[in-house]
């Protein structure tokens, strides 16, 4: 249904998925963690990307991106309670690998790792002193933005980025090199 709607809207042609979806849902640990709430993580983070993919890419002419969202916790494993999220966030990393080699040279496909991005996410599973440790340390010495996430995207959604596909481009204020 979005596909058709957005080809209305727009015409036949989609030049760019931004897919710009995640949840944590909950902090639970293995022992605590049933798999309904692993395949609810799952879904969220990567089977929707899955379906995104499989919707959009007939459509998606020479020179068209797709810009994924994965995580810092797809490096790092995340914190405490948040196995299925990492998982699913590795997940899309690999996924961003592998279509860039499946769909080359016709479509491009990158992803964003964010670290500590100033958003309800974190509002939501991050206690603010554990937000103030991490940018206090951070080479920055501050949370990254809304903006700045989106900027990213951006430049890897465009021409710009021309020269880049399968990359998983960290931005966590040098919290973590790959």
């Amino acid at each position: 249904a979005l596909v058709a709607s957005s080809q209305e809207a727009f015409g036949q042609t989609i030049n760019v998925l931004m897919h710009v979806t995640g949840g944590l849902v909950a902090r639970k640990t293995i022992g605590d963690m049933d798999i309904d709430h692993w395949n609810t993580v799952m879904e969220l983070n990567t089977t929707s990307l899955f379906r995104m993919v499989k919707a959009v890419e007939p459509h998606m002419p020479d020179g068209s991106a797709i810009v994924t969202f994965a995580s810092q916790a797809g490096r790092d494993g995340g914190g405490a309670g948040s196995v299925a999220y990492a998982a699913s966030k590795g997940a899309v990393m690999t996924m961003t690998r592998g279509l860039a080699k499946e769909l080359g040279p016709r479509v491009r496909v990158n992803s964003l790792c964010p670290g500590m991005i100033d958003t309800d996410f974190h509002n939501m599973f991050t206690k603010p002193e554990v937000r103030a440790h991490v940018a206090n340390v951070s080479p920055v010495k501050r949370e990254g933005t809304p903006e700045d996430t989106a900027n990213l995207a951006v430049f890897l959604a465009s021409d710009k980025s021309a020269f880049m596909t399968g990359t998983n481009v960290d931005i966590n204020g040098g919290m973590l090199f790959s």
